[in-house]
Parts: structure tokens; sequence; C-alpha cells
């Protein structure tokens, strides 16, 4: 009983004006809780995601094995295309909600994949595109069917590739990817 009472309440307060649902996506009790993202924030995490999947695979390409190349090339690829496609899906009075950098926590993870050596490269990149495609997923699943703007939302709804890929990715922690 208790436990509802606290989920009951922490929802009531996330949908209220009072505190913004930004909150609840920074804190990833949105996710938890398959709340819709609102357009600010759905807009931003997908571009900011799109940018740390492309830094993070141009060093794939510097780094990795020869798997690790090939899908750090189809990562470039697909989310420079996804990337370019919400950038011409924002309504003109979100433009200025786009990321032009990333955030220090992408930032962070980026930097320590940049520092891997050897053996520690894949050990740091393999498991954080399985955690960054899962994460990716649940914000375009919650979006489609809760998002306030009609073609982002219709946009969100459609599968992507990079995030198909990467959770088959033929690799030895694919079972954590099945895991979700």
């Amino acid at each position: 009983m208790r436990k509802f009472i606290v989920s009951a309440t922490l929802v009531a307060a996330l949908n209220s004006t009072a505190l913004a649902q930004s909150v609840g996506e920074q804190t990833g009790v949105n996710s938890a809780l398959g709340i819709a993202p609102k357009t600010e924030d759905f807009v931003k995490e997908a571009a900011t995601s799109g940018m740390l999947e492309i830094d993070a695979a141009k060093i794939a390409q510097q780094k990795g094995n020869a798997d690790e190349k090939q899908f750090a090339q189809q990562m470039i690829t697909g989310h420079t295309k996804t990337s370019s496609e919400l950038k011409n899906l924002v309504p003109a009075d979100m433009k200025s909600v786009l990321p032009t950098a990333l955030d220090d926590s992408s930032q962070k993870k980026l930097d320590k994949l940049r520092d891997a050596k050897g053996e520690d490269f894949a050990g740091q990149y393999d498991p954080m595109q399985v955690s960054a495609h899962k994460d990716a997923v649940s914000l375009f699943e919650r979006y489609a069917k809760g998002g306030q703007d009609p073609k982002l939302k219709d946009w969100a709804g459609k599968p992507f590739q990079p995030c198909s890929i990467t959770l088959r990715w033929r690799r030895p922690w694919t079972r954590i990817a099945n895991d979700r």
C-alpha cells in the first residue's frame, strides 16, 4: 500500500505544472513509468543521443576491431540520417531547443571512451551501445504513444535502423540486449 501511495504521488507530481516533465526525463522516472516526454525533452534527448552515437562511432573507427569498425560506420550513416530527419521535423519555434554540443553527461561518456585502451575499449563501447539504444527505443516508443507534435510523434513511431542494428548486433553481450 505504501509503495502505491508513493508511486501515485510521484505520478501526480510529474504530471502537474508545478514540476516540469523534464525532471522526470532527467531522473529516468518517466521512462520507468512509461510517461511520454514533452516535445522539448524529446528533441533534446534524441538530438543529443544522435550526436553522442556519431562521435562514439568515430572513436570506434579508430580504436575498434574490424567488427566494431563496420558497426561504427553503420552507426554514423544511420544516426546522421536520423539527426537530419529530426532537424527537419522540429517545429520552427523549437529550433533553439536543438543542442549544438553534447551535454556534460554525454561528454563524460565520450571522454571515457576516448581514453579507453585496447580491450578496455570494447568493454566500454559495446555495453554503451546496448544501453544507449535501449534508452533510445524507450524514448521513441514513449513519444510515439503520447507525444505532443503530430509529425514528430509519427516519426518517432517508425522503426529506426541504428537501434535495430545495435540490438541485434552479434557480440558476447547480445544477451543483455535481448533482456528488454
